[in-house]
């Protein structure tokens, strides 16, 4: 069912691209680096309902990309989890490529101390504040198990949000 946000006019390889196969491993290794907070360029705002406007704008699709956003993110978040558990905060803070600055950091901090566990997803629901509660979790030394279920939560609850969303204005307009 084409809607009026599919992006018709795109070319047929870069269509196929998203289409085949692979086209959503490449999806998937997206969403790793972007759970991981390697990628800043290209946030799950534009790759949701790109993905969506590649492959069509039907529920089976939208429950494909956000499978594939969920498991993605869910991956590069526990990534980071595992790294700010075993390198600490210091230095995730001297690494180049962790953009948060001390301040924000010690913001998140104070949200993950004050509400604790339940923030990972609540934070992972918000624009804005995805995932940057997850090396909080880490330096606290949170559970395993407890951080990829409370992750995994969030990012379902925000990527199916973005998914209806398209759906919805896709048949309004």
């Amino acid at each position: 069912m084409p809607t009026p946000l599919q992006v018709a006019q795109l070319p047929t390889t870069l269509r196929e691209l998203l289409a085949a196969d692979y086209g959503l491993l490449v999806l998937f290794a997206v969403f790793v680096l972007e759970g991981a907070m390697l990628l800043y360029v290209v946030p799950s705002e534009l790759v949701v309902p790109g993905a969506l406007a590649l492959l069509g704008g039907s529920v089976a699709n939208a429950v494909i990309v956000v499978a594939v956003a969920v498991a993605g993110a869910t991956v590069g978040q526990f990534a980071l989890f595992t790294l700010a558990k075993r390198a600490g905060r210091e230095r995730l803070l001297q690494s180049r490529w962790f953009r948060v600055s001390d301040d924000a950091l010690a913001r998140f901090e104070g949200w993950f101390d004050r509400w604790g566990p339940v923030v990972v997803p609540v934070s992972n629901t918000l624009l804005f504040t995805r995932g940057m509660v997850t090396v909080p979790a880490g330096l606290a030394d949170m559970d395993d198990r407890r951080f990829v279920a409370l992750s995994a939560l969030g990012t379902l609850s925000f990527e199916a949000i973005l998914a209806g969303l398209y759906l919805w204005f896709g048949t309004v307009l």
